[in-house]
């Protein structure tokens, strides 16, 4: 009896195609209606580089956040920024439709939804085809990129050129439109602000392709920066670098207590001899996180992980680094890294450091 009580329960749920690992049943817009079936006729007719996929929109109809399962009508796959131009201007001058968007998609993660498009049509930037990625080295070096390439691949092919890009984020595996859209927050955005500082110039489509700068389109460019894909696409940006360091040296502090937590958070961030990264957070203590945990202690330090209890309280940590060149005799040790620390405050009296 409950056997046939659970499949009737199963087909049920089966029939009202609903996702499980969301909070939100799939949301599947209606493509039989004539306004719909005309808009579609006439993408196809769109003279385009690229594509419009059709009928593999699933793939596009999910994020990172996994709340929001959002069907459109149609997936972009352009090749060149004119294709993504023909199509915002095409879909302008249909008229004012605020049920058809246009939303442009790097790796998907947004976490609500905001990549997805119910009933419209996603831009998916990683198939633009143009040059993707061009290092400069000046006398004040920069990148020039496309909005679709990702953090990544800049990071190794700046390297080559013994640069690197000033502000991170901490997942590099994003795309440049969709970081710059949100700001691009980093554990080195205390020093030089998020990404969106570090921007020279930017290739936008409102329609129309422009280039935006601090005195060309200003107000365009520092609309877009920071403004979650509301005022234009990102395709193309200019971001500064510098000179990268050869070695890190890296540093993790623990509190129980958040008051010390954010007090030295504060006096780290605003001091003018600290670290190149500093970011906080904050973790759940579980069974066996001190001994499974990477680089919680030293192996040559078992009384110190021995007098650590968190009691099942949340913990609070710091994490950080030190950059230097080895060849510039600049050599940091963990000794050192622990004054930097300890000149602010009693930093052993109620903190455990890695």
């Amino acid at each position: 009896m409950l056997l046939k009580v659970f499949l009737v329960l199963l087909l049920n749920l089966a029939e009202q195609n609903i996702n499980h690992c969301s909070y939100l049943p799939h949301a599947t817009p209606d493509f039989t209606n004539l306004s719909s079936l005309e808009l579609v006729s006439s993408l196809k007719k769109l003279n385009l580089n690229g594509n419009f996929d059709f009928q593999n929109t699933r793939r596009v109809a999910n994020d990172f956040g996994n709340r929001y399962h959002f069907l459109p009508m149609a997936v972009l796959l352009p090749k060149t920024v004119s294709d993504i131009s023909i199509t915002i201007k095409h879909v302008i001058n249909m008229g004012h439709n605020p049920e058809l968007t246009v939303t442009a998609r790097g790796h998907g993660h947004s976490l609500q939804g905001q990549s997805q498009s119910h009933g419209g049509i996603v831009i998916s930037m990683e198939s633009l085809e143009e040059s993707k990625l061009h290092v400069h080295t000046c006398e004040q070096p920069y990148f020039d990129v496309s909005g679709g390439e990702l953090w990544i691949n800049i990071l190794h092919e700046t390297l080559k050129q013994g640069l690197s890009p000033k502000s991170w984020t901490d997942y590099l595996y994003l795309t440049i439109g969709g970081t710059l859209s949100n700001a691009g927050i980093s554990g080195q955005a205390f020093k030089y602000g998020p990404q969106i500082n570090n921007v020279h110039r930017l290739e936008i489509v409102t329609g129309d392709i422009l280039n935006c700068s601090a005195t060309e389109n200003a107000d365009l460019f520092y609309g877009v920066l920071g403004g979650l894909g509301q005022f234009g696409i990102i395709t193309r940006a200019r971001i500064s670098l510098e000179p990268a360091p050869r070695s890190v040296k890296w540093i993790r502090v623990r509190y129980l207590d958040f008051n010390l937590f954010t007090k030295d958070q504060e006096q780290l961030i605003s001091s003018d001899n600290s670290f190149d990264y500093i970011e906080g957070f904050v973790i759940i203590n579980r069974t066996g996180l001190i001994n499974n945990w990477r680089s919680t202690f030293s192996p040559r330090e078992p009384l110190q992980a021995s007098q650590f209890s968190s009691e099942g309280k949340n913990l609070y940590c710091l994490e950080m680094a030190k950059y230097f060149n080895p060849e510039d005799g600049n050599i940091i040790n963990k000794v050192e890294l622990l004054d930097i620390l300890s000149s602010f405050s009693d930093i052993l009296s109620n903190r455990w450091s890695s």
